[in-house]
Formats: structure tokens, sequence, C-alpha cells
């Protein structure tokens, strides 16, 4: 469903993503890990077509998001990392102006509104200004936005980023039950959330991939477990570097 094919990218003489390659199938939930500066956003916003690579492409559902960019970005949900909002809409109205946007029917709008309010548990605040919600809950309107056209692949960066522990585990839980219909990447340097969400993990550094294993295979690694094996990688790369 996600196919990226040897993507670059650079600022100035900055090397951000140096050659990235990997294929992600239907069912497949990805952790995609890496340290500050790793080339994690910068991927993902190349994959969803934010920003242009230098080369490569990525193949989403078979679409080339740099030569049938409306083709491949509709196949796609993405949260980036403090998603903006439109803070003087409430969740509502932000929902039903992305509906607009991807071209759903009045119908179709109605149930995807009632659907991802439901899934992002947000029904309590819909009414409210997204000014006045906290940064959990914005962070789950923008969640909500992502699965509006219930896009075969999702990106979700640093999806739990500001939720309280029952918020984490509800969005855990609606992983699990979108996973086996879609192609679901997470960034996040939580890494407690890998092995509870994800069935994969794919560590990059300076965009290119160290290690891509199980997360249970990657903990086992080292004695310390995920922790420990994902700062032994950082410690060979800068060794190395």
């Amino acid at each position: 469903m996600l196919d990226l094919q040897h993507l670059r990218k650079s600022f100035g003489d900055h090397i951000a993503v140096a050659d990235l390659s990997f294929h992600l199938d239907k069912g497949e939930v990805l952790g995609f890990l890496g340290q500050n500066g790793a080339g994690k956003s910068t991927t993902m916003r190349m994959v969803a077509g934010v920003l242009e690579p230098d080369g490569g492409d990525a193949q989403i559902n078979g679409h080339s998001i740099t030569s049938a960019r409306r083709e491949a970005q509709s196949q796609i949900g993405y949260l980036p990392e403090g998603a903006p909002l439109y803070r003087d809409m409430t969740p509502v109205t932000f929902l039903r102006f992305m509906a607009d946007a991807h071209g759903l029917s009045r119908v179709q709008r109605k149930n995807a509104v009632e659907r991802v309010i439901a899934d992002a548990r947000i029904a309590n605040v819909a009414g409210k200004p997204i000014s006045a919600l906290s940064k959990g809950y914005r962070r789950r309107v923008g969640l909500a936005a992502a699965l509006i056209h219930d896009p075969a692949i999702l990106l979700l960066d640093e999806p739990t980023d500001g939720l309280d522990p029952v918020q984490k585990r509800a969005v855990r839980a609606l992983v699990a039950r979108m996973a086996p219909e879609k192609a679901i990447v997470i960034s996040t340097h939580t890494l407690d959330e890998v092995p509870a969400m994800c069935s994969r993990v794919i560590v990059i550094d300076k965009g290119e991939v160290v290690a891509d294993q199980t997360p249970n295979a990657l903990a086992a690694s080292q004695p310390g477990g995920l922790e420990e094996a994902f700062i032994a990688l950082a410690d060979t790369r800068e060794a190395v570097s």
C-alpha cells in the first residue's frame, strides 16, 4: 500500500533524508523511530505531498506522490506534529470543512463527522471553540480530521502527544481496530507506545534505515529492552560518523 523509493531531501548543505526506501502492506502498523533530526517528520511530509522530494518517489496505493499527487493524497490521512487547526471554529465545523475539502457529499459528510467524533472521543467538546480546548483535545480533533475521509493509509506524527493515560489507551484501541484494513505509520518519541500499537519498527538515522524489525525482536537485541536497543543504535551511528 505504501512504497518509498529512494526518497532524498536536503536543506542547503544539511542532508535530512539521504536515501530512504521501505514497503508497507495492508494490516501493518509501523513504528517510525529516530532521534531528533533523523529525518522522520521530513519523510512523512514528503510522503504526504506537503514537501517536494529532491529525488525518489513514494507510491501511495499505486499513485505517485510526485506525478499523481492529488490521487495519492486522497489515499492518505495525515496528522502532522502540532497539527494546525482553525481555532475560531468548533470541532464540528472544522470537521465539516475538512469533509468538504475531501469532496464528500452532504450525506457522506454527516456520517463521516459522526464517525470520527465517536472514534476520537470528542463528543463532549464538539460544540466548543477549538481555542478553548486543551492540548490533548486539540490533538484528538486533529486525529479526527485525518480520519474524516476513511483513508487507506495513515501517517500519524506523535498521535498521543499531550494525551492523558486514558486518552492514550483509547488511541491505542482505535489504531488496533483500524489496523486490519489500513497501513499505518506512527512516528513517536514515546517508546513504550511502540509495542502497544506497532507490528513493525523502522529506525532511521540521517534519513537512512538502520533497523527494520518487529518491536519484540528489536527489544530482545539489548538486555535493557527497546529503549536500550534504540540508544545502542544511536551510539553505534555516532561512533561510525
